[in-house]
Formats: C-alpha cells, structure tokens, sequence
C-alpha cells in the first residue's frame, strides 16, 4: 500500500467530507424550514427534505453506476457542483416566494448529498477487507470539523433574526460557496481510489465482472444484514434529524439559532467517534455492530419523548448520531466486502438510492405525525422502527463476516 498515496487521499477525502458536514448542518436545519416559509403552509413541513430525499435516492443508483465506469473524484467533483446550484436556488425561491424553485432547489441539494455520501466507496477501494472499515472511517471522520465549522458559519447569521425568508437567503448562499470548496477539495485526490483499488487487487476471482445482477450480489453471505441495518438506519436518523428544527423551535418554543448546536451536536456524534468505531467494528465484527447500532438510534429517539430543553435534546441528537455511525459504518464495509471494485459503487448507489426512499418516506410521515399529534408519535414511531431489523439479522444464518 505504500506505493500509492493512500494517506494523503484519505485525509483529503476527510476534508472534502468536513465541508459536505458544514452543509448537511444548514439542509438538515432549514431545509424543513424554508419550504414551509416559501409555501406557507406547516402541514407539509417534512415534503422538502422529502424532496431532497428523493432526490438522493434516484441520484444515488445513476452516481454509483458512473463511478463505477469513470471512476470515483470526477463524479464526486459534480456532486458538489450541483449542491452549491441547489443552496443559490433555495436562496432565490426564498428571495421571491416561488414555490417552483424551493421544488427544484431541494431536489438539487438531495441529488448533491447523494452523490457526495458515496465518498465512502473511494475510501472503500483503498484499504485491503481487514482495515476496511477503519479506512472508511477516517474518511468520515472529517465530518468532525464540519460539525464545528457549521455552526461556527451559520449561527451568526441567524442571532437575534426573526424567523422569515428573507432571513434564509445568506445562510444559502453561504452554503453554495461551501460547497464549490469541496469540489476545489475533491479534485486533488490522485490517482482516483478505484484505480488504487485494481492495482492493489482488493478483490478475489470470480467477483471482477461489473454486469453481475445486485440481486445475485445481496444473495452473497453477509450481504442482507449489512443492506438491512443501513436502510434502517440512515432512514431513521435523516427523519429525524431534517424533523428537528421544527421540534426545537415549533414545539418547544426556543429561539431559532440554537438549532444549530444541537445539529452540530448530532453530527459530533455521526463522525466524532468513527476511528474508534471503524477499529472496534474490524476487531468484533459487522454483525455485532449493526445491531448495537440500530439498538442505540432506537433509544435516542425514544429519549426525545421526555425531552424538551435544548441541553437534553442535543445529547439525544449526539446518541442518534453514535447510533448511525456504528451500524452504517459496519453496513458500509459489510458491503464493500461482497463487492469487487467494479460492482462497488453500484452496490452503495443502490443502497443509498433504497435508504433515501425510505427516508423521504419517514419524513413526510414524521412530519404529518409531528404537526398533527405531537412529538410523542415522531418519537416513538422512530424507535419502533429502528429496532425491526434486529430479529432478522439476529436470525439470518450468514456468517458475521465475508471479507474479499
């Protein structure tokens, strides 16, 4: 491995990730926000981090497959690309109340986050299956500073501002030109991961073909619970977390700009502990971590039933987000493990692409439940389902781990 510059790729796939964290912080708390501002109507409250959902999930399958063909940087250079198109237009439609345009910015910014998300397969290809999942971790691991750069960024902008559009406009734009960082950021990984991966030979004979159907792929040992847990858990903490400006300030009453320490607080929780986790997953296994995972997001959102502080809801939020990591990084190499360079990025594209359908299922729904019952329905709902798939990996007969 010391032939090829896998250290410095990761840490600038670790940086390019830091600035994707900076941006999910303002779509995760203003996107629900800004649609329903545009719109004026709080019902459909959850329909635009729905859109961008959906978004995702369509984008993600077409992204992993032109990975695969083109490699990994130039596709994740796009994805940026079109997230700083996605905030300007967020940024317009607030500007001038148009509705067409909020549609159209929140699908740009779904597209974009389903795009970037598959950095993890560039971090994938360029560590052999035992370290694979620490490897996959440190690139998530940059997500840390974007968790401290985002509400260092956007919080400002929103102190002592009345919560309408116009108040919005800035926060985007701002989030447009992070995102063009992160392109300038991606470009300068060389050579491209999936090329590292082919010449390091991280595979075995028998799984090089890239026309291999994903149904045969899933069918491999270890395949379906790595699938299930990630589904699961990103559904669940995306709709939560898009849902959480509207709990905090809808429901709770607190001022808007402390929003933003409680999402910076979740995503601590998404990326802060991933080296540790990534070593913990390699040494116990996938199969124990997915499950604990799944069991942590289950009791963090059940906490948010008896929540209402700002204090308590951000420790919840931080668990949520220990919770994902855990079983996602763990889904994530399970996956890469059943899958040669050429079926990688197909693979995660149709996991993403089945994980924000799920999501931008849940969200519409939690936020119907949220605005017409209460948070005791988001809540518990949340939990409930974090916890269906735990019988089912704890049945299946797959071994815990299949590595290539």
């Amino acid at each position: 491995m010391s032939e090829f510059p896998v250290r410095r790729n990761t840490v600038l796939l670790s940086a390019a990730m830091a600035v994707n964290s900076a941006a999910l912080q303002l779509s995760a708390a203003m996107s629900a926000i800004s649609f329903a501002l545009v719109t004026g109507i709080t019902g459909l409250l959850g329909l635009g981090p729905a859109i961008s959902l959906v978004a995702s999930s369509l984008t993600a399958g077409v992204a992993g497959r032109a990975m695969d063909r083109f490699g990994r940087v130039p596709v994740l250079a796009v994805g940026f690309v079109v997230g700083a198109l996605g905030a300007s237009t967020m940024a317009l439609a607030l500007h001038t109340k148009t509705t067409a345009l909020a549609i159209l910015g929140a699908a740009l910014i779904g597209a974009s986050a389903g795009t970037v998300h598959l950095a993890r397969a560039a971090a994938g290809d360029m560590y052999p299956p035992e370290r694979r999942a620490r490897g996959i971790a440190w690139v998530l691991f940059g997500a840390v500073f974007g968790a401290i750069l985002g509400p260092s960024v956007f919080a400002p902008l929103f102190a002592g501002r009345d919560v309408v559009a116009e108040s919005l406009v800035v926060p985007w734009l701002a989030g447009a030109g992070i995102a063009l960082i992160g392109m300038v950021v991606v470009l300068q990984v060389r050579p491209d991961p999936m090329r590292i991966a082919e010449a390091m030979g991280h595979t075995t004979p028998g799984l090089r073909g890239v026309s291999t159907p994903i149904r045969e792929i899933l069918a491999r040992p270890g395949a379906m619970p790595a699938l299930l847990s990630g589904l699961t858990s990103f559904g669940v903490m995306v709709a939560v977390m898009n849902l959480t400006g509207f709990v905090v300030v809808g429901h709770h009453g607190h001022e808007q700009h402390l929003v933003f320490p409680i999402i910076g607080a979740h995503v601590l929780g998404m990326y802060a502990l991933a080296p540790v986790i990534g070593s913990l997953i390699d040494r116990t296994g996938k199969k124990p971590a997915l499950i604990g995972g799944l069991i942590v997001v289950a009791a963090s959102c059940a906490g948010l039933i008896w929540a209402d502080d700002v204090w308590t809801i951000g420790v919840l939020l931080f668990g949520l987000g220990v919770g994902w990591n855990l079983s996602f990084v763990a889904a994530t190499a399970g996956l890469a493990d059943v899958a040669s360079p050429g079926e990688r990025g197909r693979l995660l594209g149709f996991h993403d692409m089945a994980a924000g359908a799920l999501g931008a299922t849940l969200v519409l729904l939690g936020g119907w439940a949220l605005d017409s019952i209460g948070v005791y329905a988001l809540a518990s709902g949340a939990a409930v389902l974090a916890l269906f798939p735990v019988i089912a990996i704890l049945r299946s007969k797959d071994p815990q781990d299949a590595p290539i």
